[in-house]
């Protein structure tokens, strides 16, 4: 009996000195805080850290992971962080670095005059962000000259000759893919992709959490209104008249602000190409109609298309555009801003609909077309 007990105790002091050891070998993961965004992830593992993008471009679902740490070595897809000197494609990279207080590590730029920003600007002016020309076709030369330490890239495809010959130089590539998500909030999280490459993921948190408290909130306002205006959005290019599909953020927005979008029972979350004749018959009544192009005036409107004055809306001055609101370089604020600040985009809704629920605000991107 005593050797029975003495076995079994030495199968328990085994069996527990075993498991002990298995819990210092597990890997310790920091759970992500990235909450709406599909498109990117940020895990820690025993103080590892990777930025892991899983959408950079359209149909694809190629995964590429980064870690970021204190050296470069492309070879083992190594970062450097945080970021002294970065190349940036998108004018939504723009306003996310602001709010970090990180766009003075800017030094160069594809296409400058699209930059709406002052701050930014600024920079442009006093000769600190160097112009590279058009996006799809850098000046490979004028960027090795400024050596950034990373470049963010926009692409539709992952085999882009020109990031192709960059990554060539030694310069260091990361696709940024906030375009691609199907959500305001989803879109506006990316600056925590941001957040990571400047070690600035607490003061991206803290913005991120800000902006999504503000838009809950007024989707929440928004629903104290028992009537929806119905809605008609979008305009007529060549023979078509693309209107957003259901499941698009578009679509989300108008939802969120409790509204009725009359496409708003549809598949898909780009686009549906349709006939004049048909937007005209479903939308001719619509109480209000957005994003009618970048037409300023309903004499443009009407020069394009004489018959968009059939639409009830047209008659009852109840159009909006995003088109007034340029930087001062021509450079629309709203596909700068709008991606990182959905908040002001849906009280933007509201306050159009509902002028009671938010007495007062007042209009950021929207504008009566006159």
């Amino acid at each position: 009996m005593k050797r029975y007990l003495f076995i079994l105790s030495l199968f328990v002091f085994f069996t527990q000195c075993k498991q002990k050891t298995k819990k210092t070998t597990e890997k310790k993961a920091v759970q992500s805080t990235v909450k709406y965004a599909k498109g990117f992830d940020i895990i820690s593992e025993n103080g590892v850290k990777k930025l892991v993008i899983k959408k950079a471009f359209q149909s694809s679902h190629e995964y590429f992971s980064y870690t970021l740490t204190d050296k470069t070595d492309l070879s083992k897809n190594e970062i450097k962080v945080p970021i002294e000197k970065m190349v940036v494609t998108s004018t939504t990279h723009i306003p996310m670095l602001e709010l970090l207080n990180a766009e003075n590590t800017i030094v160069g730029f594809p296409h400058t005059k699209y930059i709406s920003s002052k701050r930014t600007r600024n920079r442009i002016d006093e000769g600190n962000i160097v112009e590279l020309g058009l996006e799809q076709d850098m000046n490979t030369e004028k960027l090795i000259d400024i050596e950034p330490e990373l470049v963010i890239g926009f692409a539709l495809h992952p085999n882009t000759k020109l990031y192709q010959n960059i990554k060539k130089t030694g310069i260091p590539v990361i696709f940024n893919g906030d375009w691609l998500e199907e959500t305001p909030l989803g879109r506006a999280e990316w600056i925590k992709f941001f957040g990571a490459l400047y070690g600035k993921e607490k003061e991206a948190d803290s913005i991120f959490n800000n902006i999504e408290a503000e838009y809950l909130k007024a989707k929440e306002i928004a629903k104290n209104s028992d009537k929806q205006p119905t809605i008609l959005s979008g305009s007529m290019f060549k023979d078509v008249w693309n209107v957003p599909a259901g499941e698009s953020f578009i679509a989300t927005f108008y939802n969120d602000a409790n509204l009725n979008y009359l496409w708003k029972d549809t598949k898909g979350t780009g686009s549906l190409p349709l006939s004049f004749e048909s937007v005209l018959e479903k939308g001719q009544h619509a109480d209000f109609w957005f994003n009618c192009g970048l037409y300023a005036t309903k004499e443009q409107l009407t020069t394009a298309n004489i018959h968009y004055k059939e639409f009830d809306a047209f008659t009852n001055n109840k159009i909006f555009s995003i088109g007034h609101n340029k930087g001062e370089t021509g450079g629309l604020i709203y596909f700068e801003l709008s991606p990182v600040r959905p908040d002001l985009v849906l009280k933007d809704l509201i306050k159009i609909t509902y002028p009671n629920l938010l007495p007062e605000y007042e209009l950021t991107f929207y504008k009566e077309v006159e």
